[in-house]
Parts: C-alpha cells; sequence; structure tokens
C-alpha cells in the first residue's frame, strides 16, 4: 500500500505579514494511522524539502497524541524536512493521495497544475482522493473525465465559513472553502465548527477541521480494503 500526501510550500498570510503553512494535526494524525497500518508512505510538496508549519498549530492548545508522537520522532522529522518536489511526481504507483490542510493551500496548491493534474489521473482511476479541512482547496480546478468539476454533485465537506470567520481570516484567505465547493456544484454539508465530519463520495475524502484529519486517513484505509 503506497500513499502520498502531498503539503503546501506556501508560507505568508496574505499580506498580514504572518505566516502560514500546513496544520502540523492534520498531517500527524494521519501519516500515523497510515504508518501503523503499514503504508508505504511519501511526502511531497509544491517546492520540496521543508514544507512551512502555520506556527498556530504548534501552539500548546493545539497539541494532540499524535503531534507529541511527531515530536519524538525524528524519523517522521527528517522525511517532512525532505519531502519531494511535486512535479517529479505522478499518480502511477500511489494506491491513495491525501492532503493535510492549514491555510497554505488556498495560495499554492489550489491552483498548482502538477496537483490538479495528479487529483485527475487519481480520481479517473478509482483512487481515494482525501483532502482535510483547508483542503479541500485542491479541488477548485480539478475536473472529472467528462471536464465538470470533480466535486459536482459530490458529497463535500470542508473548512466552514463560520469556522473561517472564527479565527478571523474571511477577509484574509484568497477565497472560502465552503463558498468554492458549492460554487463548483459540490453538495456541501458540515456539522457543529470544530467537530469531527468526514464524507466519503465514491473515491472523493473530506474532512471539515482538524479535528476531522485521523477519521478521514481511516476513510481512506477503509477504501482501500475495499478495493
Amino acid at each position: 500500500m503506497k500513499i502520498l500526501m502531498i503539503l503546501t510550500s506556501h508560507a505568508q498570510l496574505g499580506t498580514t505579514g504572518q505566516k502560514t503553512g500546513f496544520w502540523l494535526e492534520e498531517f500527524a494524525a494521519p501519516y500515523y494511522v497510515f504508518k501503523d497500518a503499514g503504508a508505504d508512505i511519501t511526502l511531497a510538496s509544491p517546492q520540496g524539502g521543508q514544507p512551512p508549519l502555520d506556527p498556530k498549530s504548534d501552539a500548546p492548545d493545539a497539541q494532540t497524541k499524535a503531534t507529541d508522537r511527531f515530536r519524538q520522532d525524528p524519523e517522521t522529522q527528517a522525511a517532512l524536512a525532505n519531502t519531494a518536489v511535486l512535479s517529479s511526481i505522478t499518480a502511477e504507483g500511489y494506491d491513495a493521495v491525501f492532503y493535510p490542510g492549514g491555510h497554505g493551500p488556498l495560495w499554492d496548491l489550489a491552483d498548482d497544475p502538477h496537483s490538479i493534474a495528479l487529483i485527475e489521473a487519481c480520481a479517473a482511476a478509482g483512487k481515494p482522493v482525501a483532502a482535510v479541512c483547508h483542503a479541500p482547496a485542491v479541488l477548485r480546478h480539478a475536473k472529472a473525465t467528462d471536464g465538470s468539476p470533480l466535486v459536482k454533485n459530490c458529497s463535500v465537506t470542508g473548512f466552514t465559513n463560520s469556522e473561517e470567520a472564527a479565527v478571523g481570516l474571511t477577509d484574509v484567505v484568497p477565497f472560502l472553502v465552503e463558498d468554492m465547493l458549492k460554487a463548483n456544484g459540490g453538495n456541501y454539508s458540515k456539522t457543529d465548527d470544530w467537530q469531527p465530519y468526514v464524507l466519503c463520495d465514491r473515491n472523493l475524502i473530506t474532512g471539515q477541521n482538524p479535528a476531522s484529519s485521523e477519521a478521514a486517513a481511516q476513510a481512506v484505509l477503509q477504501q482501500l480494503r475495499v478495493a
């Protein structure tokens, strides 16, 4: 079982002067779900190397068992510091792709042609495509084989407008994940803010927020077992 995890390379939170990047929990929890299941995991990002960590995800109140495990795991830290360059990766040879969130993907992965091509290839081949929190942004320009938006008529979720408002970034982000998924014809739904919520529609798996990251990874494994 070979799983590709793709992280953002974008470190700037719009024009605020603040830092952003990937959200630690949304990487660590799925990573260890996959690792503990015996998966061979490849990490990639648009620029390769060390992806930027959203400093807010490093705060004490954002820590979980998975993030604590990561901090005691020099092998995984080294793997994260040496992600492959995304343009060197193709869908061939991988059984599934997983996108951790954080605000970074809104600026780079949402429009990255290599990411879009990889998502479209995986989807066309019936391989699980999973994204959590802000990472469903990567589906913004992805198309189905008939040329329609990949999320059209699919049950999807992602970071809610109310969650974005709660963190005070509604007017900072380039677009709102909830609005984008709806505009692309997705059957968007959500649960209460900050509560776990994962949807699976055929091979498309989406999670609403950081609390959904582990369950989204488990959903990927379940799809691979069924396949």
